[in-house]
């Protein structure tokens, strides 16, 4: 699967969105850039970044298991 994004303007975008949604969801989904996915690709780039250049700080299993076990006995009560 590919991801494109595009540029378009103001007076083609409700003909552009018209024709991609003719097509189904398994075959093509439009994807809204709200702030939200602005800010989450913003860190995952950052994150790659870190990876690429030697910076990223990882741990084994065992503690990433306890430390989800904190965040999920802190947020528990919240579901």
């Amino acid at each position: 699967m590919h991801t494109v994004k595009l540029r378009v303007n103001d007076g083609v975008y409700d003909k552009l969105i018209l024709l991609l949604s003719k097509f189904n969801k398994d075959e093509i989904e439009i994807i809204n850039e709200t702030s939200d996915f602005t800010k989450n690709q913003k860190y995952l780039a950052n994150e790659l970044n870190e990876i690429i250049n030697g910076k990223a700080k990882f741990v084994e299993v065992d503690e990433a298991e306890k430390q989800l076990e904190k965040i999920i006995k802190k947020h528990e009560g919240n579901i």
